[in-house]
């Protein structure tokens, strides 16, 4: 008896992990555009400005677009959010701390209406209100859509939308460091 309900769990146990389905890779195509005009055509719709420091950080940033994730990774060879963050701002001669919790600390608390492109975004991913995932502002479109540089856990670093259902639920608040 012992032994048929063993083999019962194991069976359950082999089929369910061979059912589960494989990650597809994400690959994100940049625009082909000249390094002087891909800003002014990526954030065309942004009302604001964007030079200077904020233009390098999201130049920065949509170097690393498609760079597949690693926990506690900093490197093009893989990153997790607060890695990006690190080593975009790094580059940018601006130092932040590791963790994506002590980044939310940084700077000075915006409301999401005044954010501009290379400020910073922070969700709680794991419910609750601790802050585990930071992704940079990428865009401000002219409806108000929200769109961020991130390192999603499933497909690298790309942009979402802060009208993605699951990261408006997310969404805990924004700072500026710029």
């Amino acid at each position: 008896m012992k032994k048929s309900v063993l083999v019962i769990i194991f069976s359950i146990i082999l089929v369910s992990c061979g059912a589960s389905k494989s990650t597809k890779k994400y690959s994100y195509k940049k625009p082909a555009t000249s390094k002087s005009t891909s800003l002014k055509k990526l954030n065309s719709n942004y009302s604001g400005s964007v030079s200077g420091t904020r233009s390098s950080v999201l130049d920065n940033a949509e170097n690393y677009l498609g760079t597949p994730y690693k926990y506690a990774g900093n490197t093009k060879a893989g990153f997790d959010c607060s890695g990006l963050v690190c080593k975009v701002f790094d580059e940018n001669k601006i130092q932040m701390p590791r963790r994506s919790s002590d980044q939310a600390k940084q700077g000075k608390l915006i409301n999401v209406s005044e954010a501009r492109p290379g400020d910073l975004l922070f969700f709680a991913t794991a419910g609750g209100s601790a802050v585990t995932h930071v992704g940079i502002v990428h865009d401000i479109l002219n409806n108000g859509e929200v769109t961020f540089i991130h390192a999603s856990t499933s497909k690298g670093v790309i942009i979402s939308s802060l009208n993605e259902a699951y990261w408006n639920k997310a969404f805990l608040f924004a700072r500026s460091v710029l």
